[in-house]
This record gives C-alpha cells, sequence and structure tokens, in this order.
C-alpha cells in the first residue's frame, strides 16, 4: 500500500511539475508575442498593396476577445484612415514603390468623406508619377468612389458597377409598440429632431422628410462631383440615372456597359489584372501565374513607422459619446478627459486640432470632454477643430470648444437639438392579464412608473429638462460661432447638415482634412519642423486583442486572398446593414442616459462597426436556435 501511495504521488508530482512547465512556456510565449515588434523586411521593390477588406474607419474597436477565440469574430476588419493615408503618402516618394493597388473586392465601405481623403491621397501618387491601379469584381458607391481615383480601374469580366446613391428606408416602430400596448413617451426639442419618430409615427413627418431628402441630395451631388473630377470622361451621369439603358446598348453585359460608359478601362480576372501589376512592378515567380512583387499595406506601416513626437496635440474623438471609460472606438468622455488632463500635466504640445467623427451620445460625456479642451484652451493652447465624416449634435457640442473649424463637403454635421425617450409597458401588462398598484411618499416615488406610465409632473420636468439643455447648447454654439441664440436657434432645431451648407451657414469655418487641420494650428502657435508634427493623443488598442485578431485572421490558409463581393451581393446586404444599425441605436437608446444629444439620422456617414454586426449575428444565430 505504501508503495501504492508513493507511486501515486510520483505521478502528481510529475503532473503538477508538467502543468507548472506548460503554463510557464505559455506565458513565455505570450510575452513574446506581444513584445515582438512585426518583421518590417520588405522587398526591395514592388507594388504597395492595399487590400481594404473590411471598413474605414476613424479610429478601429478592440477585437471582441471571445468571439474570436469562438470562431465567431466578424470577418471584416477595420482600417484606420491614417494609416491608410500615410501609406499612399510615403509611397508617393519612396523609390522602392513602383505603382500602387487598391484591391476592392472586399471593400465594406466607409464614411464618404473618409474615403474622399484617402482617394486624395491617391491622387497624390498619381502626380507623383507613379500608376496606381484598383480592382474589384463589381463596384458600389463606397467602392467606385475610391477606385476613381484610380489611374486604371479593372474589374472582373462577370462584375458590373452599380451605384444607388444615399438613402434608404428606416424602421418604424409605432405600429408594433401600439400592438403589443407599450407606450414611448418622448421628450424633445427641435423640429427636425427625427430620431424619436420612429417610435411616435408610421412614417417621416414632412419636416424630417424635407431634412433627410435635402441632405441625401447635397451628399450625392459632393460624391457626384467628386467622381467626375477624378474622371472627367466617363459617362457618370447617364449611367447613373438610367444604368439599365447602358447595359442594354451592350446587349445586356454589364460589364461591358460599365467599360462602354467609361467607368472601367479594362475587364479581367486576377490573373491578367496581376501579369499587368507585374508588368509595372515585377513578376513574383515563386506564387505562380498572376502574382507580383508585393508591398503589404501591414507589413510597409511596420517599417515606416508613425512619427509622433511634435507639438501639436491630436486628440481623437471617435465613436458614439458615452459616459465613463471605454476602448478604442467609442467615445468614453472619462477616457478622452484622462488622456488630455495627463497631455497637459506633461507640457509637451503648443497646439491641439480635436479630430471629432462622431453623432453625439451622452450631454455629460459631451460635456465632459469639452471641459477638458477647455483646460488646454485656458493654457493659451490655440484649438482647432478637425471634422471627420461626421460631427453631428454631442459630436458638434465637443466642436464649440475650438477656434476654427475644419470639415470636408461630405462631412454631416449640425444635429444641434436634445431628446428623451421612455417606454412604459401599461398597455402590455393589460393584455396579459396583470395590473400593478403600490404607494408613493413624494410625487416622484416609483418614477418613472414603466408599469402604469410616467405622471405629468414626471414629463413635465423632463420636458424643462430637456429644454434646459437644449437652451445651453445653443448658448455654446452662439458663443463659439459668434452668433445670436436667435440664429442658432433657427439653423438647429435637430437639423442635419452637409459640410458644405453647414459652411455657409457658420457651422464650419473651412474645407479640409485633419492634416490641413494640424498645419494651420502649427502656424498659429507658431511651431516649424519638428515640432510642427502630430501627437496623438488616443487609447491605443489592446496588443494581445490585436494579435489574437490577426492570428485568427491568417489560420485560413486562404485568407491572403480575401472572397469577392460583387455588387449584386452587396445590394443584398443592405437589409442586414439596416438591422445592424437599427440594432445599434436600439441599444443605444435602450441602455443610454435619460437625455441624449445624438444624431440618429447620421447613419449615412458611419460604416457599420464589427461590434454590430457580431450583435446581429448572434441575435440571428439566437432566433435560429429558438424557432420551430
Amino acid at each position: 500500500m505504501k508503495l501504492l501511495r508513493g507511486f501515486w504521488k510520483l505521478l502528481v508530482g510529475i503532473k503538477d511539475a508538467l502543468v507548472l512547465l506548460a503554463m510557464v512556456l505559455f506565458f513565455v510565449g505570450l510575452y513574446a508575442a506581444l513584445t515582438a515588434r512585426p518583421n518590417p523586411k520588405l522587398a526591395a521593390s514592388g507594388a504597395l498593396l492595399i487590400r481594404l477588406n473590411g471598413t474605414l474607419v476613424e479610429q478601429p474597436q478592440d477585437a471582441d476577445t471571445l468571439a474570436v477565440l469562438s470562431g465567431n469574430g466578424p470577418a471584416a476588419r477595420e482600417f484606420r484612415l491614417r494609416d491608410v493615408v500615410r501609406a499612399l503618402k510615403l509611397a508617393a516618394t519612396d523609390p522602392a514603390v513602383k505603382a500602387v493597388v487598391l484591391d476592392l473586392d472586399s471593400f465594406v465601405g466607409g464614411g464618404q468623406a473618409a474615403i474622399a481623403t484617402v482617394g486624395a491621397a491617391a491622387d497624390g501618387v498619381r502626380r507623383a508619377g507613379k500608376p496606381v491601379l484598383a480592382y474589384a469584381t463589381g463596384y458600389a458607391d463606397d467602392s467606385y468612389q475610391l477606385a476613381s481615383h484610380a489611374s486604371e480601374i479593372w474589374m472582373n469580366p462577370l462584375g458590373a458597377v452599380l451605384i444607388a446613391g444615399p438613402g434608404a428606408p428606416h424602421l418604424y416602430y409605432k405600429g408594433l409598440l401600439d400592438k403589443i400596448g407599450v407606450t414611448a413617451h418622448v421628450y424633445k426639442v427641435g423640429r427636425f429632431k427625427s430620431a424619436v419618430e420612429p417610435f411616435i409615427l408610421t412614417g417621416q413627418s414632412p419636416e424630417a422628410r424635407q431634412a433627410n431628402q435635402a441632405l441625401v441630395d447635397s451628399l450625392f451631388q459632393t460624391w457626384q462631383d467628386e467622381v467626375a473630377h477624378a474622371r472627367p470622361k466617363a459617362q457618370l451621369l447617364a449611367y447613373v440615372r438610367d444604368p439599365a439603358a447602358a447595359i442594354a446598348a451592350a446587349n445586356g453585359d454589364q460589364a461591358q456597359g460599365a467599360f462602354r460608359a467609361g467607368l472601367v478601362d479594362t475587364l479581367g480576372d486576377r490573373i491578367a489584372f496581376g501579369q499587368r501589376v507585374a508588368s509595372l512592378a515585377g513578376a513574383d515567380a515563386v506564387r505562380g501565374p498572376g502574382a507580383y512583387s508585393t508591398l503589404s499595406l501591414d507589413s510597409y506601416l511596420a517599417a515606416h513607422p508613425e512619427a509622433d513626437g511634435g507639438k501639436v496635440g491630436v486628440l481623437v474623438v471617435a465613436g458614439d459619446i458615452v459616459d465613463g471609460l471605454t476602448g478604442p472606438g467609442s467615445a468614453g468622455g472619462e477616457t478622452i478627459a484622462r488622456l488630455m488632463t495627463a497631455e497637459i500635466a506633461k507640457r509637451r504640445i503648443k497646439a491641439l486640432v480635436v479630430r471629432v467623427d462622431s453623432p453625439g451620445g451622452s450631454v455629460t460625456g459631451s460635456d465632459r470632454i469639452r471641459s477638458a479642451i477647455l483646460a488646454a484652451k485656458a493654457q493659451g493652447i490655440p484649438v482647432v477643430i478637425s471634422m471627420g465624416s461626421v460631427a453631428a449634435s454631442g459630436g458638434y457640442w465637443v466642436s464649440t470648444t475650438g477656434d476654427t473649424i475644419f470639415a470636408e463637403p461630405a462631412t454631416i454635421t449640425g444635429s444641434i437639438g436634445v431628446f428623451g425617450i421612455i417606454p412604459t409597458f401599461a398597455g402590455t401588462l393589460q393584455k396579459l392579464g396583470l395590473s400593478a398598484d403600490g404607494v408613493a411618499t413624494t410625487p416622484l416615488s416609483g418614477q418613472p412608473d414603466v408599469y402604469r406610465g410616467t405622471s405629468p409632473l414626471f414629463d413635465q420636468l423632463v420636458q424643462t429638462g430637456i429644454e434646459s439643455v437644449y437652451r445651453h447648447f445653443v448658448e455654446l454654439v452662439a458663443g463659439a460661432r459668434h452668433m445670436s441664440p436667435a440664429r442658432v436657434d433657427a439653423i438647429g432645431q435637430g437639423h442635419v447638415w452637409a459640410g458644405g451648407t453647414a459652411r455657409q451657414l457658420g457651422l464650419v469655418d473651412r474645407f479640409g482634412t485633419v492634416d490641413d487641420a494640424i498645419v494651420f494650428a502649427a502656424n498659429k502657435a507658431g511651431l516649424s519642423g519638428a515640432d510642427a508634427a502630430p501627437r496623438w493623443i488616443e487609447k491605443e488598442p489592446n496588443s494581445w486583442k490585436s494579435l489574437l485578431r490577426d492570428w485568427a485572421q491568417k489560420r485560413d490558409p486562404g485568407s491572403d486572398v480575401e472572397g469577392a463581393i460583387d455588387p449584386w451581393t452587396r445590394l443584398a446586404q443592405q437589409p442586414q446593414m439596416l438591422l445592424a444599425r437599427a440594432l445599434h441605436d436600439a441599444r443605444a437608446l435602450a441602455f443610454g442616459p435619460a437625455i441624449q444629444v445624438r444624431c440618429l439620422e447620421c447613419g449615412a456617414a458611419e460604416p457599420v462597426r464589427t461590434s454590430d454586426r457580431a450583435a446581429l449575428a448572434t441575435l440571428a444565430a439566437q432566433a435560429a436556435a429558438v424557432a420551430p
């Protein structure tokens, strides 16, 4: 027996030692993986390959660790706008880059203003005398906007160009809420704050329809102007107005229809396209037919790290504005305020650019960010605002700190208005044969009473709060833009404006990119040389999560070439995108603060985030699991 006990202890000891050794090796490997830098070694020369297999965003979100480990992580990647632009600007003067390839086969999209910025950077490559080639199986609005800046647009002979233009239906919940007995108590200021209309109407109000139509018309005109300027010989307007006629003239061949209209330059498959790139940048005999010498975007950026030691601070406010601490891709009021406060304490910056790409959200979160920026301004630091694809509602609240506001013609801004929604379920309970009763000590006891409905006093107090916030919002804008409160109220009212109109109204000062804003801020502070370079103030993505995501994306041996998305599939996926946005908005309203400065009409300017896609996929899986 003693012998058996001793043998057992020996086995347990060996097991414990092996477990300990495995844990040590795991953490050593993890540390090495997290601290190792990507190998910046590149081919001597070749084509810079920018494969945008995902969305273009101002600030990527952290990867969802659980989703990645479970294999349910979103396939679409988020590319940071300034990384893509930086790579293109480097390529323009880098002798190792013989050409630039824009692989748009899996490009999901991005804000119109963001795509225009990338397009301008591609124009810079062409001005430097280098070819820019775009390839896709087919093109839709976003991908064609970017491809139009290429010197050669290639398309698969089985593809098509389908331009839908901005504009899409929105879900209205009033009929459903009535059927299930839910009452949506809406509090708002602003005739055009149509974010609340789906809960109280079955369709757009005349005011909302007028404002929304004016917005999409302005955005589409800007899109047409940009593409027409990039490709002046293309019969763009005729094709967009009647694509069926162009296709019919080509005997029903959609690709030939786009080719004859001058929208694409060459029809060919990937092998033919690769051979064309190889003739410009050199072939890669190892990888087979159609392969060319490639400088991948990630490796190229790793080999040319971003300079970040200047004295122009750039504070990034990207995503929904929420209270508290958040990760990248969401504008946590406390997170951004702490970053700004810490930077001020270091006394390293002499000018500040606030990069805003947000539809707003929390009132208190917006004001927390604004206060932190004003603390920098109080120290004599000039503040310049740079608007991205959208800087509306709470995003504009933050922008009132700027001395000068830069935007793009396709920026969506304004939405100076406030709203709140509280649902109650008295009708639902009645349909189920339930009721509620209780006692109170004050008129506000138990309010908001979701079982029996809100009281007139509670409604009055909330509406008073909404009106108070709106007056404060108007006063902030009036003081910042040197207007009378009456003038701000007239152009406010929750109205959403495109950048061109906003400039005419005085809500924006200049057109320009974030780089233009940085140069302007540096000049204002008297900075030059290395001091005029940016110093980015933002929460960096989690290194472990990024590493895990990259590993998961490379597990598939075929992931080097992403699956093509033809234009018909893109159109077919639009309902999914609309549902993902609706789910995002519903979560923001259900779990956000009672009073919000948020622009829900700004969805046209924002790509669907990977987190919203993942949430929709989870919801669909749950629905399928319970379906009979």
